[in-house]
Formats: structure tokens, sequence, C-alpha cells
């Protein structure tokens, strides 16, 4: 079994309001910043290679962020397409995809895989991002896993596993290998301290399923020696290189955000949840600071604090 990390964007970050204010800002810090990213992974079993999420549209301008900015994925590395041929694969050699969730940072180039079966929680195949006739929607029939009530198993080795809160139909990836679990999960929390500290982020569709999945989590890496593979923060990488396996009784020490490189903003906006762009041509010429203080994405439903400059 081989797992690799999908590199797409790097040297971003997020704030601790967005990681851990899901449940509440009482201790949230809001000048503390948190290293940020965006990478996706490739399982490789030996019969077959499986995707886990295809990354942001490669159309999607780069943000710029400023003082407000909640969140900041970084400067863009890599399109998936790139990513995947640095790795060493070619788009018709992908046979699954598993999809965590339907924002459009996990599902942007779905396109690129015609052939491949694309697994996704029924709850979530309504989206706009999963309207691709190769889609199978999941049920998870396939009973229990460990402390997860269901699960679908997709290959030897390879288990999905529902983990609602951040979307209705936000899913998990388990994969056994070694004697290790590798557990990618979406945005089940946005970076590893929130794990650690047993936080929610504030960007979620169900806020009592979060919880529910995140205790979940916990439990289960509280009893196998798992290495947690997120999608936002470089420690997926680091810890996917040094087969890192989470011990919730000692966080690792957080390592400082480095100089964030920004571009110059053009008027157009990103939503820093699912990529959605606003660009004032396409709307009348309205420009979105011009937009009322409720308006909302017309895609994922997150308010205006979640967009960046592009």
């Amino acid at each position: 079994m081989i797992i690799k990390a999908v590199k797409l964007y790097e040297n971003g970050f997020m704030t601790q309001a967005l990681a851990f204010g899901g449940e509440g800002m009482e201790g949230v810090d809001p000048t503390v910043r948190y290293r940020s990213s965006l990478q996706n992974y490739l399982i490789d079993t030996g019969e077959e290679v499986i995707l886990v999420d295809t990354g942001m549209p490669a159309e999607v301008p780069d943000m710029v962020p400023d003082e407000k900015s909640l969140i900041y994925m970084g400067k863009r590395a890599n399109t998936y397409a790139d990513a995947l041929e640095k790795l060493g694969y070619r788009p018709e050699q992908v046979t699954k995809i598993l999809i965590t969730h339907k924002h459009g940072d996990h599902t942007g180039e779905l396109r690129l895989f015609p052939t491949a079966a694309i697994y996704a929680a029924r709850e979530e195949c309504a989206a706009q991002e999963l309207q691709y006739p190769n889609v199978v929607p999941v049920d998870f029939t396939d009973g229990p896993y460990a402390n997860f009530a269901k699960s679908q198993k997709i290959s030897d080795g390879v288990w999905y596993i529902p983990g609602k809160g951040h979307t209705n139909g936000n899913s998990i990836v388990i994969v056994e290998d070694g004697g290790l679990y590798y557990m990618i999960h979406g945005d089940v929390t946005y970076t590893d301290e929130a794990l650690y500290q047993n936080k929610l982020s504030i960007v979620f569709e169900d806020l009592p399923a979060a919880r529910k999945t995140l205790d979940a989590v916990r439990a289960f890496i509280a009893s196998h020696p798992t290495v947690y593979l997120s999608t936002h923060t470089p420690l997926g990488c680091e810890n996917l290189e040094a087969k890192k396996v989470v011990d919730l009784n000692n966080p690792p020490e957080s390592i400082p955000v480095g100089e964030i490189e920004k571009g110059q903003a053009t008027g157009k906006y990103v939503c820093s949840i699912c990529g959605y762009v606003y660009d004032p041509a396409e709307h009348g010429g309205v420009r979105f600071e011009d937009l009322p203080a409720d308006w909302k994405c017309p895609r994922c439903k997150q308010p205006k604090d979640k967009f960046n400059p592009a």
C-alpha cells in the first residue's frame, strides 16, 4: 500500500477563531494563526489507484489575504493535474475517487476522471459540484467499523465512513497498512491543533453532528495507532512523511506561520470554504464590498467574512 499527498497550495494561514470557534469564542485568541495549505491524497493498493478528493478547479484565481482573512490556503503550487503527474500517475490510471465532501476545494477537478467511479455519501450527491454521470451514491451498508456505526469497504484495507457535521454528508477514509491507521478526514478539523484541543471549526452544516464525529474520531485515535492526514494544514504532509502517530495527551508544538506572499487584488473575491468566485463583471458591476452584510455564498451559504480578495 502506498499513500501519497497531492500537494496543491502552500504557505498559507488560518486563524484560531476559524479553527477553534465552532462551539463559542470563549478562550479563543483571534490573533493566533496556524499554518495552512491544501493537499489531497492518493492511495495505490497495487491493484487500484484511489484518490481522496480532487482539489480546487484550475481556473480559480489565487487569493490575496488581508487583515480580515480567516483562512488563506496559500499560493498555488500545482494544479491538480500537474501534482498528479509529478507523483507519477495519469488520470486514466485512477479507478476510484472517494469524496470527503462536496466543497469545491475537494471536488474541483472531478472532470479530469470520466472513467473513475466517484464515491460520495448519498446526502452529497445532489450538490452542484457532484453532477457527473460516474458518481456512485454510498449508503454505508457494510456495518460498523471499530467505534464508527457505519462503513463501506472500498478495497482491502480501505474503508469509507460517515463523518457528518462539516457538511451533512461529510465522510472519512481510513487506510490500514503496516499496523497503522491512516485517517483522511476532509475537514473534521481544519488544523491538527484543533484535534488535540478538541475544538470544532466555525464551518459546519450540523453542529451537533460535527461534535459527535469529532468525539468518535478522538475515541478511534485513542485506541488505534493513527496517522492523521489533514487537508488544510501542512501537518497532513508532514505526518504522512514521518508516519507520525497521534498522541492526544502530548500535542506537538505549533510551528509559526512563515512570511505570506501576497499578489495584486483584482476586485474578484473567492470563498475560502468552497472556492466560489464572485466576479463583479458577472453581477452588474456590483463590488463585493457593496453587497449586503447578510449576503451569503450562493454555493455553500457561508457569510461574506469567509471570502478573500483574489
